[in-house]
């Protein structure tokens, strides 16, 4: 597993990555909830974390469900 092919997907609390991670249950998609690198932010919290390929899918899925992300990063 190489940390480039891994996009990270943050939010503004906790609770916007659980309504994200119920949502991905239902489809075919493969990502992780970890804690925030540390190199992406110091505080507390989950991202998800994606292969890069998919964020397109991803932001499909987020946007047809209503719900919200605060970022994206590529670089990490």
């Amino acid at each position: 597993m190489n940390r480039n092919e891994f996009n990270y997907m943050t939010f503004k609390s906790v609770s916007y990555a659980m309504k994200v991670e119920t949502a991905l249950k239902k489809y075919d998609f493969s990502y992780k909830i970890i804690p925030v690198p540390r190199s992406i932010s110091s505080s507390c919290g989950l991202c998800i974390r994606f292969y890069k390929k998919d964020m397109e899918k991803l932001i499909t899925i987020i946007n047809n469900n209503n719900l919200q992300y605060e970022n994206i990063y590529t670089d990490c």
